[in-house]
């Protein structure tokens, strides 16, 4: 193949700036070859060098004595006791998944299931966080079908239950939406799998399904803005086969079991080469690969082909080479391919050979070690004024805006995409989507992990700082309120352009409120990801950190859940109440005004209202259990009343302004409910631990009654809650 001249337009299209294109020159000290040029393209690009953040990501709390692996690897992993270990991480397929809504989404599940298996550990749970356009936009529909067919297409073929998520709607992301995908996995604590690389001479093993041209440079088309040429993008976007991933788990499982892997590194965001320099370099060893013996789907592909193809289903692996053939024979007997694809050197450089020729020979370190790391300039978010709830004359009655509250697209039930997914296969899930949190079962249990994916962008749009820590502690919050300790967490940082200080300043603002979060909560950061350019023709998203959270729960049949259980139970209000209407959803769809200052986060507040609630849920003293978020008290007792089918009659509110003690979105807030007789000792145990506490009703009978409104019959709703979105996609 004639490779083409490298022009200065040549090099542009490949994401390179002409300054970074000079760090090539004087690194390499000659021009690159076209294979080379592909080769630090993807190396280099955002969203494998982590150029504009890196710098900031520093500060995160990453270490705690539960955490046995943090950021670096493919994913993170945390002690859960019983020499049992949890492995989980969060990965973003944004700019796929808007091109080609159903193999971006899938081919996403399919990525970070394969960051988590290549640890060694075997899948057990999926989770998402979703972002849409505006309901009217035109494309929103089809968006929001393709991407959750995808979810559920590739999740229920595989094998692993989806158990939870976020879905939310906005116009800001009408030209770019979010598709954070999450995977969590079991594995032995003594077992744990790595991609560095040891040992010189020994076999570098492919390992799955043929390299196509598919995905190619789809690690670079992530990290760049789109303009007005999406659609001519699509050859970018990878195609799955989850029927080939599930086989690829069990033969890779199979074969860790013999001994003779070494390293192992999933072939994810650019490839070959990614996959093939981090377990090199993470070694201090040179990589060597003869492209000949690769095997393809496709006839007569380059070396610049095969390097940057992002085909998937595919694993590398550096193999003891007394046992490669042992290795050989269970991926045979799976039916995937397996070929020795080149061997580890003792030179750090990095050489890529194809018929003959040496198509790349670059310093293997130098890829990852020298890629540019950029202080940006950024610029903090202006303040916005505190609203003030008596400033803000109610437009319709507290009943009448609750109805409207839950029919809305970021409240109204979302049973519509998670019936789609398979949330009950393997047989361990102990709660359903629609609560706090996921829980399920650690085998035969009686131990359970909780998961929750949280983020509220519009905080984070108005106060960065304060919306990184809301979108952590909401996480830890839900985490609690299922009766878990919450343990660790991942991220996805999905934001604009950073070379814009603005929204440089949104993505700086968010990891400093992220860490003050972890730090304050004993809740570090072991995984995660970043994705910028998140942008169209000049548009950005709101800044969306979005946090998943784990938890570890002593005995799943302790855990609690939200549902109203039984009638005549006391209900409670924990927290402090200030009616918070800032940024709050009442403030948006009800009064029409998307503004003022996002609710502060006391984190002392959070971790004592936490701390107390979880002991309750320990010992047996709360019946139900709801954290207060969107929407406010209102909203989250309708959905506790829903829950439990049952209703309740709400006579004491907290001083305040109606509206905004009913709809107000102050933070470390919780519902409990209790019988009387444990609502005394609960109630005096509040006073001595100094939790807010209020006792505003009971529960039971039909309706939910709010002071002064008329009862809102369950029915009505029920019918308000799951309406919108069944009607929305034409069902």
């Amino acid at each position: 193949m004639n490779e083409p001249a490298l022009t200065p337009e040549l090099i542009a299209s490949h994401g390179l700036k002409p300054d970074e294109y000079q760090r090539i020159l004087k690194l390499i000290g000659r021009a690159p070859s076209f294979t080379e040029l592909g080769i630090f393209s993807a190396m280099w690009n955002e969203h494998c060098s982590y150029k504009s953040s890196r710098l900031h990501l520093r500060g995160l709390p990453t270490k705690a004595p539960w955490v046995i692996q943090g950021p670096g690897e493919n994913a993170g992993v945390i002690d859960i006791g019983d020499g049992e270990a949890c492995v989980f991480k969060m990965e973003s397929h944004n700019h796929p998944s808007f091109i080609e809504p159903y193999q971006g989404a899938a081919t996403g599940v399919g990525g970070i299931l394969r960051d988590v298996f290549t640890m060694g550990a075997r899948p057990i749970a999926c989770l998402n966080a979703l972002r849409f356009g505006a309901p009217e936009h035109p494309k929103t529909r089809h968006l929001v079908a393709g991407v959750v067919a995808g979810i559920g297409g590739y999740g229920n073929s595989f094998g692993v239950p989806t158990v939870g998520g976020q879905v939310g709607f906005h116009t800001r992301y009408d030209g770019n939406i979010l598709v954070n995908a999450m995977a969590v996995g079991l594995a032995r604590s003594d077992a744990i799998f790595y991609a560095k690389a040891t040992g010189v001479g020994n076999p570098i093993v492919y390992l799955g399904s043929k390299t196509g041209r598919d995905g190619i440079h789809g690690a670079s088309m992530a990290s760049a803005a789109f303009e007005a040429d999406a659609e001519e993008k699509r050859p970018t976007v990878q195609v799955g086969d989850p029927f080939a991933e599930k086989l690829l788990l069990e033969a890779c499982l199979e074969l860790m079991q013999t001994g003779a892997v070494i390293a192992i590194q999933d072939m994810g965001a650019a490839g070959l080469t990614s996959s093939a320099v981090e377990m090199g370099a993470k070694g201090n060893l040179g990589i060597e690969l003869d492209l000949d013996a690769l095997p393809c789907r496709e006839e007569r592909m380059s070396a610049y082909e095969m390097m940057l193809s992002e085909s998937q289903e595919r694993m590398l692996m550096v193999l003891d080479p007394a046992r490669a053939e042992i290795a050989k024979a269970v991926f045979v007997k799976w039916g995937l391919d397996f070929a020795i694809v080149g061997k580890t050197t003792d030179n750090l450089r990095f050489v890529v050979k194809h018929g003959g020729e040496v198509k790349a020979d670059l310093p293997i370190k130098e890829l990852g070690d020298e890629a540019p790391l950029y202080d940006r300039p950024w610029v903090e978010t202006p303040k916005q004024a505190v609203i003030e709830a008596r400033d803000v004359r109610p437009p319709v009655g507290h009943d009448v805006a609750l109805l409207r509250l839950l029919a809305t697209p970021d409240l109204c039930s979302k049973r519509w995409v998670w019936e789609q997914y398979d949330h009950l296969i393997l047989g361990n899930s102990v709660q359903q989507p629609g609560g706090d949190a996921a829980v399920v079962r650690v085998g035969d249990g009686p131990k359970g992990l909780a998961f929750t994916t949280d983020v509220t962008p519009r905080y984070c749009e108005a106060d960065p700082v304060e919306g990184g820590k809301q979108a952590v502690a909401e996480a830890w919050r839900n985490l609690t309120a299922s009766g878990a300790r919450p343990l660790a967490l991942t991220d996805n940082l999905n934001f604009g352009n950073p070379e814009k200080p603005e929204a440089m300043g949104q993505l700086v603002g968010c990891i400093r409120g992220i860490g003050e979060a972890c730090a304050a909560l004993d809740f570090p950061v072991v995984s995660g990801n970043v994705s910028l350019y998140n942008e169209t023709q000049g548009r950005g998203i709101l800044p969306t950190p979005t946090i998943g959270g784990v938890g570890l729960v002593k005995d799943v049949a302790q855990a609690a859940s939200i549902g109203f259980k039984q009638a005549d139970e006391v209900i409670m209000l924990i927290g402090a109440t200030q009616g918070w209407l800032g940024q709050s959803l009442y403030l948006r769809d009800i009064c029409g005004l998307e503004r003022g200052a996002p609710p502060p986060v006391d984190l002392d507040a959070e971790r004592r209202n936490g701390d107390f609630v979880r002991e309750l849920i320990a010992f047996g003293e709360v019946s139900a259990v709801h954290d207060i978020a969107d929407g406010g008290l209102g909203v989250a007792l309708a959905e506790m009343a829903l829950a439990g089918n049952l209703g309740a009659r709400i006579t004491v509110l907290p001083q305040g302004e109606a509206h905004g003690v009913l709809f107000g979105e102050d933070q470390a807030r919780y519902i409990i409910t209790a019988t009387t007789a444990n609502s005394l000792r609960i109630a005096k145990a509040a006073g001595q631990a100094g939790v807010p506490l209020v006792a505003m009703g009971v529960t039971g009978g039909t309706a939910l009654t709010l002071p002064d409104c008329e009862p809102l019959p369950l029915p009505r709703l029920r019918e308000a809650h799951e309406h919108w979105l069944p009607s929305f996609m034409g069902d």
